[in-house]
């Protein structure tokens, strides 16, 4: 590669010592006739990087009079909607492009960039107040929605790490609403809002919409696009609806779904046409037909009821909803994936490793997309005692146990969690050859208890509470399938047989076939109804 430039203006003056310094910092031996040849090299490098970081931006322009934005709140009082809300603001579009979501109020995840709305992503860390709004963002007022709020966000599996304050599940409040997520799903099962927007790297779509009994779809890896989004990986990262009813997330996700230039795990077309999934649900829905899923083969997974955390309750009432769908005539049969379970094992190394250089230090380098200036300023490549000490336990942990395998085992871990993974998608693939759809549980376990405040429970007893939660959500941010979570029952609590919370049941499809799993979730929901069954 050829030094483009020596002749940059530049304040800064670099000697020899300087290189060598740096390159024992390295651990690197230098020669002082390279040390000398790099000053200025070095120095023409400062010159340019002085420039660049001088100019102007360059991010989706704003247009205030088409989307304007009012009542913009950020003091929100933290019992509102079970502690739903982390920021509110109410924002339109004058000219709507379509119809398609007139009449709808939706919430965003706080990790979605809404411009002139702080961006907290749940954490004091963030202290983002974007100046573009997410393509998502745009494409629901486009389509004739009104966006009323950020919701609380946070970096756990369970609902009581935001700053601001514990989101409290809608049928009980001392339990968890899942995470992270979790205001999205409060304020959609409250009925505060018709719709929202949620983040789902792990299951933080999935899990939340099963603790809170709505419908929750972690759309095929790449197709909406995570353009403006604060995220943890790309390759992991998914942005989808959440919403009541399967009909109406199909609804959202058709406002959402489709390449937008930016985003590099989207095909850069210039022209595409729209993907239609609502109107396709209604019609499935209209057939008078007593077996409306005749010709689907349903899997049940075994080893999604396999974990040693297994509520035996929710196992029962999942088994039963999958009867239900026997009954609308489905082909019920039972696979098996052993690498399903060992996915724990692989996700244990792969989530810090992943999430270390993007999620916690916002670096995005060797990425073509709308990279977020804003926030990464925050990082440069690690973060500070400061930062460090604003970011809840879970993010702590998370950041420690990045750091660690760093320095022990280098991108070499990182490489061989990348092939393990495409392996694990490659059989999910294989046994999707058998079967249209893969069911299981959501998560093994019903939520459990919340803590009042950020600062109550020791760091270890945070953690070890979201053991298992995950186990068959995270194997499909790792594989990219489409995984959709449904209400189906309810399960009493562990720790209290007298208090019930929602069980969701998970089902999972071949890529890029959102829609199948969509029109079997509306076909369940035409013929039951979760409130009123399997009450044990």
């Amino acid at each position: 590669m050829s030094v483009p430039l020596l002749n940059v203006s530049t304040t800064t003056c670099i000697t020899k010592p300087d290189v060598l310094a740096l390159s024992s910092k390295a651990g690197l031996d230098v020669s002082d006739a390279l040390a000398e040849a790099c000053c200025p090299v070095i120095a023409a490098l400062d010159g340019c990087a002085q420039i660049v970081m001088e100019r102007d931006d360059y991010v989706p322009q704003l247009d205030l009079p088409r989307y304007p934005r009012t009542a913009i709140e950020t003091s929100i009082d933290p019992n509102l909607d079970g502690g739903g809300w982390a920021s509110k603001a109410v924002v339109t579009c004058t000219h709507p492009q379509s119809k398609l979501l007139a009449g709808r109020i939706l919430a965003l995840k706080d990790n979605i960039a809404l411009a002139g709305v702080r961006c907290t992503n749940g954490t004091d860390l963030a202290g983002w107040t974007p100046d573009f709004d997410a393509t998502v963002v745009k494409r629901i007022l486009d389509a004739g929605g009104t966006i009323v709020a950020c919701e609380s966000g946070c970096w756990s599996t369970v609902s009581d790490t935001a700053i601001t304050g514990p989101v409290r599940n809608p049928h009980h409040p001392g339990y968890s609403s899942g995470g992270s997520s979790s205001g999205s799903a409060r304020l959609v099962a409250g009925g505060a809002v018709d719709m929202a927007l949620g983040g789902d790297q792990g299951g933080s779509i999935r899990v939340p919409a099963s603790s809170c009994g709505i419908v929750g779809l972690k759309p095929t890896w790449g197709l909406v696009p995570y353009s403006g989004i604060l995220g943890v990986s790309a390759v992991i990262d998914h942005v989808g609806p959440m919403a009541r009813t399967a009909v109406d997330c199909a609804l959202l996700l058709e406002a959402i779904a489709g390449p937008d230039g930016i985003d590099d795990r989207q095909p850069h077309v210039k022209f595409f046409p729209s993907i239609q999934y609502h109107e396709p649900v209604l019609r499935h829905l209209a057939r008078a037909d007593p077996k409306p899923l005749a010709g689907i083969r349903i899997g049940v997974l075994e080893e999604g009821f396999q974990h040693p955390r297994q509520d035996e309750c929710v196992s029962t009432v999942v088994h039963a909803a999958v009867d239900k769908l026997r009954d609308l005539g489905a082909e019920i049969r039972s696979c098996s994936i052993p690498e399903h379970r060992d996915t724990e094992l692989v996700w244990m190394c792969a989530l810090p490793a992943f999430a270390f250089t993007q999620g916690l230090v916002l670096n995005s380098s060797g990425r073509k997309q709308l990279a977020l200036t804003g926030p990464a300023a925050l990082g440069n490549g690690r973060l500070t005692q400061p930062a460090f000490d604003v970011v809840n336990t879970a993010g702590q942990n998370l950041y420690l146990r990045g750091l660690y395998l760093q320095e022990k085992y280098g991108p070499s871990l990182v490489s061989r969690c990348t092939n393990l993974l495409r392996k694990l998608s490659d059989e999910y693939e294989a046994a999707l050859q058998d079967v249209d759809v893969l069911v299981m549980p959501t998560s093994p376990l019903p939520p459990g208890r919340i803590f009042d405040s950020r600062s109550e429970g020791s760091p270890f007893d945070r953690l070890k509470r979201t053991t298992g939660i995950t186990a068959n959500t995270a194997p499909f941010n790792a594989s990219g399938h489409p995984a959709l979570s449904m209400p189906v029952g309810w399960s009493p609590a562990q720790d209290d047989p007298s208090v019930l919370l929602p069980v969701g049941m998970q089902l999972v499809g071949r890529k890029f076939e959102d829609l199948l799993l969509l029109k079997v979730a509306a076909s369940w929901e035409k013929q039951n109804d979760w409130r009123q069954n399997y009450r044990k």
